[in-house]
């Protein structure tokens, strides 16, 4: 129903084509369809000459010669002359013109509900990805097999904050700030050397209104100036491989969520009361040390192992998925960084007791990223009690608790390999990236932030705003061959009405930052990753599911920018420049 809906929409566009005819030609200053009222334009030009009233440029394949009348105009083809009398054209009027048909239009044409397309539950493929081929499926623990709630979050910065004022001295004025929920996003940038937290595009741009000192907004004009007066950040500036560079820092994880704001809160304080500080050691001691201390001192763990209920979500969904597969015949393996006390104590509670049944190998404590790049550490396994066992391991067997290891190891001794394995994570430096690069596994990204992503681009404001949107840039496009100085005022106006539309969709997702996976039109930081280290990615494992274990995930063929958009998937909200549509009539 839903397509059909889509597609009426493509067929009704196509339809109107040609019905922008030109608009008759007013007085210049005449009142136009809509639009500030035109009372100075009569004096725009120098020279007391009127703009409105200028004749359009004549087609290129024609001279334009201008004669002793102004109303006549002599015309050569093939060495033929003509004389005719052209319409004078106010060209402020006919962009207005142009400007309410093309709104009347998006609004006709958008019915509430059309684009309520995407479900949360949905999985997105960036590569093509046939699950038949699939034997071996392997997981991450933290944010992959468990989800947890908000209120890990609020535990994390709590604690780090206090850690700070008590065991590094710092004020006590830092002590009444409490946890902002939702005031960062995860893949932001830090600059270290700077204390800015900003939003940073795929082409190395930071969106200005996205740049905060502290928690406070860092004004356009002063990031350019920052910056060396421009707002791009040079490629070995803004991170490595594994998102840290000499000056910035990229948050990747869910877990960077109360870190990010705990610095901006610290920041905040002494900018505040104007104490001097150095950014550089503020970042060590909140991000190493304090934020540090909650997780190589177990602090979470013994949060979530003493409270299960309270941290750990949709446990009965793990087991659903786990089951299912091992239902199926698929070999599946655990890979995590959190000790086996813990995953045991969370994987009982969301699984049951026999959970080790579930994999074929169960790996802790393995220190991604280095497990998947280096061929250091050796194998060491677990008792039943979690104790190190001294033995060398020959064999990766179902029912033991490995700890450490490497990759290289790992696939020796299982000889899982290539795109018959399928591993699943949210970190992307730190459980994708090396998989996919190096090592030719499927991968699939756990982004827990879809959900509500998806909700906001399901909303009617948002399919309203982004269609208008795409509209007027379209038009902007296109219009912007018209010079004279009415014209160039009109076209301010749009230009100003497409910022103040780019910020309605931005704080539809976050007010600070907007969007993930969007800075205005052009992809993330974070976005880029995403399609270059996951071959899937979804809100969570449960959205395997909703799938057949045989079924093929084909990537939504999107336009390049030299392609005309002649398949059905293009003709949903957002996905199209609308105003070309009726030209593009005689390609279909």
């Amino acid at each position: 129903m839903a397509r059909q809906k889509v597609g009426s929409i493509g067929r009704a566009l196509l339809r109107h084509r040609g019905a922008t005819s030109t608009v008759p030609a007013l007085a210049c200053g005449g009142l136009a369809s809509n639009g500030p009222s035109p009372a100075a334009a009569q004096k725009c030009c120098r020279g007391g000459e009127t703009c409105g009233s200028e004749a359009p440029k004549a087609p290129p394949h024609r001279h334009h010669v201008v004669g002793k009348k102004r109303s006549e105009e002599s015309l050569t083809v093939s060495g033929r002359a003509y004389s005719s009398t052209a319409p004078k054209i106010n060209h402020k009027t006919y962009l207005w013109a142009r400007y309410n048909e093309m709104k009347r239009l998006v609004h006709d044409l958008i019915p509430p509900g059309v684009c309520n397309l995407l479900n949360p539950s949905n999985i997105y493929a960036n590569n093509e990805v046939n699950l038949a081929e699939v034997d071996i499926y392997g997981f991450d623990y933290d944010y992959t097999l468990a989800l947890y709630s908000n209120a890990l979050d609020a535990m994390i910065y709590d604690t780090a904050r206090d850690f700070l004022v008590k065991h590094y001295k710092y004020p006590e004025g830092i002590s009444k700030y409490e946890y902002i929920p939702n005031f960062t996003a995860r893949g932001l940038h830090y600059d270290i050397q700077k204390g800015l937290l900003m939003k940073i595009d795929a082409f190395h741009y930071i969106q200005l209104g996205t740049v905060y000192r502290g928690l406070k907004p860092v004004p356009d004009e002063e990031v350019m100036e920052l910056y060396g007066g421009t707002n791009h950040v040079p490629l070995h500036q803004v991170s490595g491989f594994y998102g840290k560079g000499p000056k910035m820092k990229q948050y990747m994880d869910v877990f960077s969520i109360p870190e990010m704001t705990l610095l901006a809160a610290a920041n905040d304080y002494f900018i505040t009361n104007d104490i001097e500080y150095d950014p550089v050691h503020l970042y060590k001691d909140v991000s190493v040390s304090a934020i540090g201390m909650v997780h190589i001192k177990g602090y979470m763990y013994k949060w979530i192992m003493q409270d299960l209920e309270k941290y750990i979500l949709r446990g009965d969904e793990t087991y659903a998925v786990l089951d299912r597969l091992a239902s199926h015949g698929k070999k599946l393996f655990l890979i995590t960084n959190s000790p086996f006390s813990f995953v045991d104590k969370g994987m009982k509670y969301m699984v049951g007791k026999d959970w080790r049944e579930f994999f074929d190998v169960v790996i802790v404590q393995a220190d991604k990223p280095h497990f998947f790049n280096d061929c250091v550490k050796p194998f060491r396994r677990l008792d039943s009690n979690g104790d190190l066992q001294w033995d060398k391991i020959k064999s990766l067997d179902k029912g033991q608790i490995y700890k450490q290891g490497n990759l290289f190891d790992f696939l020796r001794l299982t000889g899982w390999r290539g795109s018959k394995v399928l591993y699943f994570g949210d970190h992307l430096y730190s459980d994708l990236a090396d998989l996919m690069l190096r090592h030719g596994w499927r991968t699939g990204a756990i982004v827990p932030e879809l959900e509500v992503e998806t909700r906001v681009v399901n909303t009617e404001q948002y399919a309203q705003s982004l269609t208008w949107l795409q509209a007027l840039t379209g038009l902007l496009e296109r219009m912007q061959v018209n010079h004279t100085c009415q014209s160039k005022k009109v076209l301010e106006d749009w230009l100003k009405e497409r910022e103040e539309l780019r910020a309605v969709t931005k704080n539809l997702f976050n007010p600070q930052f907007g969007s993930i996976f969007r800075t205005c039109h052009n992809p993330t930081y974070f976005s880029r990753r995403l399609c270059r280290f996951s071959d899937l990615y979804m809100a969570s494992i449960s959205c395997l599911l909703n799938y057949d274990l045989s079924y093929t995930f084909y990537p939504r063929r999107t336009p390049l920018q030299h392609e005309a958009p002649l398949w059905m998937d293009q003709l949903c909200t957002g996905c199209m420049k609308t105003p070309f549509l009726e030209e593009m009539a005689h390609i279909r």
